[in-house]
């Protein structure tokens, strides 16, 4: 019954959400996707002669850029950083990233794009992050197309990439975003949320794999792009925050 719960919620409200569905797309900015090259290095003062990192996202419009002004405040970038200080290890980093984009999507259009990646070399640590949720969420795509969608793609990355850790996204708090009206808010924030509890299913069942939940109060406005829907540089870097902190725990449990 939870899994169908946002379902149920929506069904007899389903006119007046399509109402404020439409007006929230008429009225929202649209903001573009950020400047600058969608990879670079991290390197920190005392990394050394140490084995690099290779950190590879694949997502929806933050890992794109919108909501700031350049990729160097996108979170690959910021994670990579936070995770070059973290390891005390140079950190290279490509973002391949489609605004608008749902799994499905990713697969079709973003995973091809991957083939530039070569094999790991020898010493080098690879990390691959997917964030996806919101644009399955606001097409009120089912768990189950979801958890097939993401295993396909996962998998995929896996076996191409060959990553030491996989990171997988949950999805934004979508009840708090200050651009959708209630109660379209609460009802995509439940969507959200049970696709959020999806990933961390399928993050359990795969090797090499944890699940990091997005956790920012999107109430506050600093944290948000002038859009209300998309990170700013502070959300982001706030993101990238947890991811790295995350992902050095899940290193740790892999030695």
């Amino acid at each position: 019954m939870r899994r169908w719960l946002p379902e149920l919620l929506a069904l007899p409200l389903l006119p007046w959400l399509l109402v404020q569905g439409k007006r929230t797309r008429r009225i929202t900015p649209r903001l573009p996707e950020a400047d600058g090259a969608r990879e670079g290095w991290c390197t920190p003062a005392d990394a050394d002669d140490a084995a690099p990192v290779v950190l590879i996202a694949i997502g929806e419009s933050p890992v794109a850029g919108v909501g700031v002004e350049c990729q160097e405040q996108a979170v690959t970038a910021q994670f990579a950083r936070e995770l070059a200080d973290a390891l005390q290890r140079p950190v290279r980093w490509c973002a391949f990233g489609k605004n608008g984009a749902t799994v499905a999507d990713a697969r079709q259009d973003l995973l091809p794009q991957l083939a530039q990646m070569a094999m790991p070399q020898e010493r080098e640590l690879r990390i691959v992050l997917v964030a996806f949720g919101v644009n399955d969420s606001t097409a009120f795509h089912s768990t189950g197309r979801y958890r097939r969608d993401l295993e396909a793609l996962t998998r995929a990355l896996q076996q191409q990439l060959s990553p030491r850790l996989l990171i997988i996204s949950g999805a934004p708090p979508l009840h708090l975003f200050p651009a959708l009206p209630q109660p379209l808010r609460q009802v995509l924030g439940m969507k959200a949320a049970a696709l959020s509890r999806t990933a961390q299913q399928l993050a359990s069942a795969l090797q090499r794999a944890i699940y990091v939940p997005v956790r920012s109060d999107a109430r506050d406005r600093s944290l948000m792009a002038r859009d209300g829907y998309h990170p700013s540089a502070a959300g982001a870097r706030l993101w990238a925050q947890q991811l790295a902190q995350a992902t050095v725990a899940g290193l740790r449990t892999l030695k």
